[in-house]
């Protein structure tokens, strides 16, 4: 189960979520000539991924922001920027262009350093912008909680795309972030799952001053929790078949 879109259009151009979708897929590209070269790819990693013991010693800073924009795989990448897709252009609807970019940037530092809290010893890289858009998916539940949000959900050979409110699939994926990340470091760490729920409770924080200049509870009231502005209608969701009443005898 995992959305593929929300009915929450943005009312500007995302310039900055589509900048972000390019670099991260640029830069994934342009060292996809070390994928099949294991050793050289780790050494990469090690060198501009974010390693918590390194940082935890007080060195690469840097690589708080160039880890933010390397990614394991092509699933790894996909997933990340499906989430960016869908959420960020509503964050930078709310923050604006420059100051949406400082938003993504903070939560992406604050993901990596809730992660470096926990395990500071790994010495595995860590890299991938999951900590930053969760920080955009926080702040999206904190505005938008009851924003539509179209589900794909896989049963076997059941397909099916049905809409939930925000705040229902955001509150699912937080808490499978942490009961994860619980199991995972139990069996000795590997997943960033701490970087995520990181991430994602600092972009709530981040998001409580543009609610608090809303009207707070008041803003939910007067939006019923919804977008403040008409939701985007598909095409699919209107269907072409005339409706036949049934006639009464």
């Amino acid at each position: 189960m995992f959305p593929i879109r929300d009915h929450n259009p943005s009312e500007r151009i995302p310039l900055v979520t589509y900048t972000l979708l390019a670099a991260n897929i640029l830069i994934f590209l342009s060292y996809q000539n070390l994928a099949g070269n294991e050793v050289a790819l780790f050494r990469f990693y090690q060198v501009w991924g974010l390693v918590p013991e390194n940082v935890a010693d007080g060195r690469n800073w840097e690589t708080f922001f160039s880890s933010m924009f390397l990614h394991g795989g092509w699933m790894h990448l996909a997933g990340n920027m499906l989430f960016l897709w869908i959420f960020g252009d509503n964050l930078e609807d709310q923050f604006g262009h420059v100051g949406f970019l400082i938003f993504y940037l903070v939560c992406g530092v604050g993901a990596a350093l809730a992660q470096v809290a926990v395990d500071p010893s790994s010495q595995i890289p860590m890299v991938g912008a999951s900590g930053a858009i969760a920080g955009i998916m926080g702040g999206y539940l904190l505005l938008f909680p009851k924003a539509r949000v179209d589900i794909l959900l896989i049963l076997i050979v059941f397909f099916r795309v049905f809409p939930v409110p925000a705040w229902i699939m955001l509150a699912l994926w937080f808490g499978f972030q942490i009961v994860a990340g619980v199991a995972d470091q139990a069996a000795g760490g590997g997943v960033a799952y701490w970087a995520h729920a990181g991430g994602f409770v600092v972009g709530f924080i981040l998001c409580i001053p543009i609610w608090t200049n809303r009207g707070g509870t008041r803003f939910w009231r007067r939006t019923d929790g919804h977008p403040p502005h008409p939701e985007t209608q598909y095409a699919f969701q209107k269907s072409n078949v005339p409706k036949v009443r049934r006639k009464r005898s």
